[in-house]
């Protein structure tokens, strides 16, 4: 909508959190040509029911706004949920499509580098997380999904697979990171918000 104010909510990945590095690139990105966005990269908690909370939390306090979402890895998977839920678009970059396979064997105890925070990730965590599964990805028009073949945790055709009807960018090498992820701002700009 013309007019409308604009926010962009950036969720980081597991053990990540706004310091990493693609989130400093989406700041940069909207300080210098996007400065009427209104942005927030939240530190999101570590449990996922926690944290989906949080995101719910968050969007709902832009409900006025045209709403846009950017999740790597973890949150890519609760950029999913928001979209489905609040509307607004999303871009996924290397998204975790089933996250409960992946925590099931990170069980324990955990720092996270970025905020210096330790937790324990215990069963129940993973129970919460696989209850949270999505069938299918919602809105296909709503999602831009960025994947690279080298990604070394997560397997990139999974994803392929559960957002096959929604716009998919596969990259041959690069990894979970997403290598030269700063060279898609421009288009990640323009599927959120035009």
């Amino acid at each position: 909508m013309q007019g409308q104010a604009k926010a962009l909510i950036y969720l980081h990945g597991f053990l990540s959190g706004p310091a990493s590095h693609k989130a400093q690139q989406v700041r940069a990105h909207i300080e210098q040509h996007h400065p009427d966005i209104s942005l927030v990269i939240p530190q999101l908690p570590h449990y996922p029911a926690d944290a989906l909370e949080q995101v719910r939390v968050l969007a709902k306090g832009f409900a006025d706004y045209q709403l846009g979402f950017i999740g790597s890895s973890m949150g890519g998977f609760l950029a999913t949920h928001a979209v489905r839920e609040f509307g607004g678009r999303g871009v996924l970059v290397n998204p975790a499509v089933h996250p409960h396979r992946l925590l099931s064997g990170l069980l324990g105890e955990h720092e996270n580098l970025y905020s210096g925070e330790r937790f324990t990730l215990k069963p129940y965590h993973v129970a919460e997380l696989e209850q949270m599964a999505l069938d299918h990805p919602g809105a296909k028009q709503n999602l831009w999904v960025l994947l690279q073949q080298g990604d070394e945790t997560l397997d990139y055709r999974e994803a392929v697979d559960f957002y096959q009807a929604c716009q998919v960018t596969v990259e041959p090498e690069g990894d979970h990171s997403f290598v030269g992820f700063d060279r898609h701002l421009n288009a990640i700009m323009q599927h959120l918000f035009d």
